[in-house]
């Protein structure tokens, strides 16, 4: 079955615009993924988003003169589509030659822009170099499940059947793991994440979620849908009170994707990783 990202600029070559088209950027409907995993856009069991940092940004004011920033961008968890990152990339290189009276102009601009593709309200933030720096490396909570003694054979598919848990003893806990990795759909290159599990229900062996993350090694989808297949997988097992799965995947292209998923409202800490 052809993925739906195989009309996207992503693996092609593309011609390098310098002036603000915003025909460039690339809707992915997500229902089929969601149709993948049983769900459809009327039974989602997580709210959350998908958040983008840009690093390669600028403009020009009015004077010419040109400008700098860090872009943020906080696209729905059940938008109807998400944006293509190479194109999203496109997007972001049309506007190194494009005037804009401001920073908030230009905010205001890409909002409609990325709203229009996705479907659905994409917030946008513009920050300095200075504002971000200022925030300095943020570090994940909870226990990390990487030094455990894990023996591992396939690495092919995701395998849900490595998860377990003690359904007798009830926990509130946060787990992490450095060692997501997984791979593009149709370039095939490797995307590198750390995954955070936060949850309140059935004690998970965290052996056993090391081992489960570590099977995603050769999967090939995309961050929003790894994550959201973890989130599944975990609900499944743990039938918790409450879950966050999200994951902080390591920049390509000038552009950090970072899936947020959860059974509460949640206010997101978008402090970058040492790796991003």
């Amino acid at each position: 079955m052809q993925h739906p990202a195989e009309h996207s600029p992503l693996g092609k070559s593309s011609d390098y615009v310098a002036t603000y088209s915003p025909h460039l950027l690339f809707p992915i409907p997500r229902a089929p993924k969601w149709a993948e995993l049983g769900l459809t856009a009327e039974t989602l069991p997580y709210q959350g988003v998908d958040l983008w940092n840009c690093y390669e940004l600028s403009w020009l004011l009015p004077s010419g003169k040109p400008v700098v920033a860090i872009g943020e961008f906080e696209i729905p968890a059940d938008s109807p589509s998400i944006i293509e990152s190479k194109s999203f990339k496109l997007y972001l290189n049309s506007l190194n030659q494009s005037v804009f009276e401001s920073r908030e102009a230009l905010a205001e601009v890409m909002s409609s822009d990325l709203s229009a593709a996705a479907g659905k309200p994409v917030k946008v933030r513009l920050r300095t170099l200075d504002e971000v720096a200022a925030e300095g490396v943020a570090t994940l909570p909870g226990r990390c499940v990487d030094d455990l003694d894990v023996t591992i054979e396939h690495y092919d598919h995701p395998q849900p059947g490595l998860l377990a848990c003690d359904a007798g003893h009830m926990v509130e806990e946060s787990l992490h793991s450095h060692l997501l990795k997984s791979n593009c759909p149709v370039t095939g290159q490797p995307d590198w994440g750390s995954v955070v599990v936060e949850y309140r229900g059935a004690a998970l062996q965290a052996e056993s979620l090391l081992a489960y993350l570590v099977s995603f090694r050769q999967h090939a989808d995309f961050h929003e849908q790894c994550v959201e297949r973890i989130f599944l997988d975990l609900q499944r097992l743990l039938q918790p009170e409450k879950l966050t799965v999200y994951a902080r995947y390591v920049r390509r292209g000038g552009l950090d994707i970072n899936p947020y998923r959860s059974t509460e409202a949640m206010v997101v800490d978008n402090r970058r990783l040492v790796r991003q």
